[in-house]
């Protein structure tokens, strides 16, 4: 944001855009920036009233709308409103951290590095020095900073952020509505999903950051966005600003060969695995489906994902077009003897290091994704780690109990959600995909000698866990956090387990150290060489959580030959859809009635409710709820989503194919006042006819 007059406002001027750079980006007074915020730690939301409401998408909302669920008080199925302040529901933990503003600090993070210093040398040296940055940014304020890396290393950032700790449930529709069309739809355009939720930040009478308490007050924003009603066509001007979360433009073709060969399809193995076993359990007994639906949409969001990021990825030849710059690079380098002297390895360290490395892909990916993101015991097994080792070094000291009663509160609320029957389940299925899909010379020995023992019979092993471990009830844990006894801990069944799996990663993944380490240096040089060699283009960093901003415009497209996409959606789309006998495709009651009666309000366009829109911006994940505002500045939709066609976005953007899938701010509206009644969020809101 700090670089739009020099980078991309011309551009974005030229596109129809109506407001000046500093109305987007100030440090002083009031601009676009300050109404987004970071929605808990992996989504976006932005700010709708002068009263500190809160806009952003429903998949955002959903662990908040699950742990807030009951089987009487169901708001996954039914949604939840709040027609008043008092009615708005708390979330411990959850925050809305604002940018205050950023800096680059490469100089000073980078002062005593040195050419000749060992990644790990150098990495020492930026730490300390990113840590220095941090502490003196923060001193004698109530901010929070960070530092982040940008371009693989080669610059540096630091950003002040206002963190809020009060941020309070106001509204969600039913998942009918809010996940309509669920996995089927997901990534997918056509879209017809009313993927919003609503909720409100607090502060303390002096607006100032403060934990829960019923004597804060709704926050007076800096800044808000108003709201148009004026809705889209083709080709308008539009933006995102947000957090995205997670990309990879400079992976090169040998990290494209992974992601195709095994680190894709392996996540994709190991997620259906614990999917499996989910979706059967949840079926079967409402209390399960609450309890689990958070879990399952987070394994199942990525799951589709990266099975089309990888036909995309083989489709568009992604790796051929790394393949191409890597090979211009290379002509690059050997016309010049400077550059021999500083990037001549690279390509040589990056083939070699990738070689050794992928040794281990099967072993990393099925630990994390089987074993470490499966059965919620060895996720308990592993935060036990920290007390094991205070108990073995200073006994039953004042910091061994202070770690107890903070991992109780921990447990606590993962056992709120947690059913022994499909836990076991999981953990049985977890055990059988890791040890069918890890290389036997990669697996642990015991492991394999246990397994052995059983004959291999997973589910027997998950059985005898079950019955013998103290970690997998919420009574034993917190007996054994009260006893303190460290050879309960040390000498359990699941702990040890979970420790096997864990320091055998770690062990067979050390054998290569020498090789991350060339990799991480390769990595580096590569980007700084690229960004050297078109030295005239102006390149965006990787995603890393930090806010960014993407423009462009309204645009329908073609997917394929013979076949054009239109570039918004309709509630006509949504009834033509619905198939009552499916829970992805189920149409509330009332929402067919507004249907049919065509009480839409002043949310109407055509004779219908706009529902979704999309645009060629450049998003990823934790840009889910950021705002889509208009050349104006406007609030017109939120974004959620991209499209099949181009799942190998992250890798690589084709803004030909790539679109930004937005539900249109219309249909958020038209949801709050004639399907949820709820009048008085509307009349909160700014909203431009």
């Amino acid at each position: 944001l700090m670089y739009i007059d020099k980078q991309t406002y011309k551009d974005m001027k030229s596109k129809g855009l109506k407001l000046t750079s500093k109305q987007i980006y100030d440090i002083n007074k009031s601009s676009l920036k300050d109404a987004i915020i970071q929605f808990g730690r992996g989504c976006t939301g932005e700010i709708v009233s002068d009263q500190g409401l809160i806009l952003t998408n429903h998949h955002c909302g959903y662990p908040q709308i699950q742990q807030h669920s009951t089987v009487e008080h169901d708001y996954l199925s039914n949604g939840f409103w709040a027609y008043s302040k008092e009615e708005e529901l708390p979330n411990p933990g959850l925050t809305a951290k604002f940018l205050v503003r950023m800096d680059d600090v490469s100089d000073e993070v980078l002062k005593g590095v040195t050419s000749n210093m060992s990644e790990k040398e150098r990495l020492d040296v930026v730490r300390k020095n990113s840590k220095k940055i941090k502490e003196a940014a923060e001193k004698g304020t109530h901010y929070t900073a960070e530092v982040a890396t940008m371009f693989n290393g080669n610059q540096y950032f630091l950003f002040i952020y206002e963190v809020f700790e009060d941020v309070r449930l106001v509204g969600a529709p039913p998942s009918s509505i809010g996940k309509f069309g669920s996995d089927t739809d997901n990534w997918m355009w056509p879209r017809h999903t009313g993927d919003f939720s609503v909720f409100r930040v607090y502060a303390d009478k002096n607006g100032k950051p403060a934990k829960y308490s019923k004597d804060n007050v709704p926050l007076k924003p800096r800044h808000y966005l108003p709201i148009s009603l004026k809705g889209v066509k083709n080709n308008d001007f539009v933006m995102v600003m947000g957090f995205p979360g997670t990309t990879d433009r400079f992976l090169t073709s040998y990290g494209v060969e992974q992601a195709i060969d095994v680190y894709n399809p392996s996540v994709v193995t190991a997620r259906t695995a614990l999917r499996n076993v989910m979706s059967a359990d949840m079926a079967q007994e409402p209390r399960v489906r609450i309890q689990y639906a958070a879990k399952f949409a987070s394994l199942s969001n990525y799951w589709k994902f990266y099975q089309g990021q990888t036909k995309c990825l083989k489709n568009l030849d992604v790796k051929g077009s790394k393949k191409a710059l890597e090979n211009r690079f290379e002509q690059w380098v050997a016309a010049d003897a400077s550059r021999q002297n500083e990037y001549g390895n690279v390509i040589k360290d990056l083939s070699e290091g990738y070689a050794a490395t992928n040794e281990f892909d099967y072993l990393r990916v099925y630990t994390n994704e089987a074993i470490l993101r499966g059965a919620s015991v060895f996720n308990i097994a592993r935060q036990l780690k920290p007390l094991e080792e205070e108990l073995l070094k200073n006994g039953k000291s004042e910091k061994a109990k202070q770690i107890a009663g903070k991992l109780k509160e921990r447990f606590a609320e993962v056992f709120k959600d947690y059913n022994i029957i499909t836990e076991e389940k999981l953990f049985a299925a977890g055990l059988d995909v890791y040890f069918r899909n890890v290389p036997i010379l990669h697996q642990d020995p015991d492991f394999l000698a246990n397994a052995f023992r059983n004959g291999y019979d997973f589910q027997q092993i998950a059985s005898d866990m079950y019955k013998c471990s103290q970690l997998v009830d919420l009574e034993s844990v917190n007996k054994l956090l009260d006893n303190l006894d460290v050879t309960q801990i040390s000498n359990d069944p699941a702990y040890i387990l979970t420790n096997q799996f864990i320091n055998n990663l770690n062990s067979k993944m050390s054998s290569v150290r020498s090789y991350r380490e060339k990799l991480d240096r390769a990595n580096r040089l590569f980007v700084k060489g690229v960004m050297e060699m078109d030295s005239k283009k102006h390149f965006a960093p990787n995603a890393n959580l930090t806010i960014r901003y993407t423009y462009g415009q309204v645009k329908d497209y073609k997917p394929m030959d013979g076949v054009t996409y239109n570039y918004i959606t309709t509630l006509d789309g949504v009834m033509a859809k619905e198939d009552n006998s499916s829970w992805e495709f189920t149409v509330p009651s009332k929402l067919r009635l507004l249907y049919e009666t065509k009480d839409y309000g002043q949310y109407a366009e055509n004779g219908t409710v706009p529902v979704a829109f999309i645009s060629n911006l450049d998003i990823t994940g934790g840009n889910s709820g950021s705002p889509t505002i208009n050349a104006k500045g406007e609030l017109v939709g939120i974004a959620f989503d991209g499209n099949w066609e181009a799942m190998s976005g992250n890798i690589a953007f084709n803004p030909e194919l790539q679109r930004c899938i937005s539900v249109d701010i219309r249909y958020v509206l038209f949801i709050i006042d004639k399907y949820a009644g709820a009048t008085n969020l509307i009349k909160e809101m700014k909203i431009v006819k």
